[in-house]
C-alpha cells in the first residue's frame, strides 16, 4: 500500500496483478470473478438487458418488473477488491478518486517499457510517494480494447441517474477524466484501504 496523504491508501498494483507493471484482471461493475464474455447477456445484476437491473437499481425504468433497491455503492460482498483481498480493500468511490486526480501530478510515462499514468502526491510531507496504473485498456465482448493507450478503472459508485453504468476514470497520454460506463464492461481495479 500507498500513503499519498489522502484519506485513503492506495495499493500499488492492480487485482489479478503481482506487481505495478501489470495489468491484472478485468471485471464486471459488480463482479468479483474475470470471465471471457463481457456483454448484458452475461452480466450478474440484469436479465440480459440495462433495463433489467437486479440490484443496484435506482430507477424503476431501468429494473428488471420495475426492480428498485436505491444502492448506489457496491457491498463488500460484491467488490472484487474486497473479495479477493480479505476484505481490508475495496474499489473507491467516485470521490475518493476525485481526491486522487485533484491531489497529485499525473504524468503520462513508460515504467520498463509499459505505458500509464503516475501519480505523485502533491501533499506536503508525501511528494516523494507514487503510484503507477498501466493503461490496461478494457474488455469489451471477448476482445481486449485500447491496452498500451488507454487505462480505465472502476469505482465503486453508480451513477444513480441512469443505473445501467457505473463511474469509472480514463486516461490516456493527454488527458485524466471521470466518466460512465456500462456495468458489464470489463475494467481493471485498483483498490484502497482505509487508514
Amino acid at each position: 500500500m500507498v500513503d499519498l496523504g489522502l484519506s485513503v491508501k492506495w495499493a500499488s498494483f492492480n487485482v489479478g496483478a503481482s506487481c505495478p507493471l501489470e495489468y491484472g484482471d478485468y471485471f464486471a461493475w459488480g463482479e468479483t470473478e474475470p470471465k471471457s464474455n463481457y456483454s448484458w447477456s452475461t452480466y450478474k445484476w440484469c436479465k440480459a438487458s440495462s433495463s433489467s437491473m437486479t440490484k443496484y437499481c435506482t430507477n424503476s425504468s431501468y429494473g428488471y418488473n420495475g426492480f428498485m433497491d436505491n444502492k448506489t455503492v457496491l457491498a463488500p460482498e460484491d467488490d472484487a477488491a474486497a473479495v479477493s483481498r480479505d476484505g481490508s480493500w475495496r474499489i473507491p468511490t467516485l470521490t475518493e478518486w476525485q481526491e486522487l486526480l485533484e491531489n497529485c501530478t499525473k504524468t503520462w510515462t513508460t515504467l520498463n517499457g509499459i505505458y500509464g499514468r503516475k501519480f505523485t502526491s502533491n501533499k506536503s510531507g508525501y511528494t516523494n510517494k507514487w503510484i503507477f496504473l498501466p493503461a490496461a485498456g478494457y474488455r469489451f465482448d471477448t476482445s481486449n480494447n485500447l491496452v498500451g493507450s488507454m487505462g480505465y478503472y472502476w469505482t465503486s459508485s453508480l451513477n444513480a441517474d441512469y443505473p445501467s453504468i457505473a463511474y469509472y476514470v480514463d486516461f490516456g497520454s493527454d488527458y485524466v477524466r471521470w466518466g460512465s460506463a456500462h456495468r458489464y464492461d470489463g475494467l481493471p481495479i485498483r483498490p484502497v484501504c482505509d487508514k
